[in-house]
């Protein structure tokens, strides 16, 4: 079983220790031929919005916890839609942040890359923070300058619905705003509730499976030459796996 899932984040603040151990299901190598349509999307948004954390909660549905700086992940595993088996690829990134002096965003090479490599795109911010949500609308403007052309299958996700009175975006506000993106908008909380995460995602996978029809979701872009995100080299994986689980046995055992 391979590794995509980095198993050396650990959760920050509190000293508590804890990491995730166990790595998200993966397909073996040898089942890679058997889906006939690979379907990929991006998470997107702001720093501090829940990206890893819905992602894990969708594949696992465990919440983890607070991590460390996104090292920009690439999970795949298979998935049943609607009686079609695919391969499911799901595409983490570093925060994407306004700039207050010039019009756009800052956006690192690595999610420039990934926006290009998706066949969906997930936008998340959270409702306790309105500026996150202020990254939404040059965000996916951005997202249309990669791709100028055709149909982009999109949701709109505010995250951490279970913090209702710190709420800073109204809930019309978003659904407002998933609207005039031609996408569908969710109100989730990864701490707190799988059914929501899993049937925001699930909407735009399939979304993202009908666009592709019976292809495999390779499709032809003209003008843009930028490499397919890559998913961590699995022998470093491994490696600093075994120095995480050396640490917390020593740590456990005293001096």
């Amino acid at each position: 079983m391979r590794i995509t899932a980095d198993p050396t984040r650990t959760m920050s603040g509190g000293g508590s220790g804890n990491f995730l151990l166990v790595p998200i299901p993966e397909y073996p190598v040898l089942d890679c031929v058997v889906p006939n349509k690979n379907v990929k999307i991006v998470v997107l948004g702001a720093s501090n919005v829940g990206k890893t954390a819905l992602i894990v909660r969708f594949l696992t549905k465990r919440f983890i916890g607070d991590y460390e700086a996104n090292t920009g992940a690439l999970y795949s595993r298979k998935l049943n839609l609607e009686g079609e088996e695919v391969s499911l690829q799901v595409q983490d990134t570093p925060c994407v942040a306004l700039q207050d002096d010039v019009d756009g965003l800052y956006c690192q090479e690595q999610i420039n890359r990934s926006i290009y490599w998706a066949d969906g795109y997930v936008l998340v911010f959270s409702i306790t923070d309105y500026n996150s949500y202020r990254t939404i609308q040059p965000l996916y403007q951005h997202v249309r300058r990669i791709h100028p052309s055709g149909n982009i299958p999109v949701i709109l996700v505010g995250n951490k619905s279970d913090l209702l009175r710190a709420r800073q975006v109204p809930a019309e506000e978003g659904e407002g705003l998933a609207a005039s993106l031609g996408g569908v908008y969710f109100e989730a909380s990864a701490r707190e509730n799988h059914d929501g995460v899993h049937a925001a995602f699930l909407q735009l996978c399939q979304e993202v499976s009908r666009a592709l029809g019976g292809g495999n979701g390779e499709k032809r872009r003209a003008g843009l030459h930028l490499a397919r995100p890559k998913s961590p080299n699995m022998q470093e994986l491994k490696r600093r796996f075994r120095q995480v689980l050396s640490s917390k046995v020593k740590s456990a055992s005293g001096p």
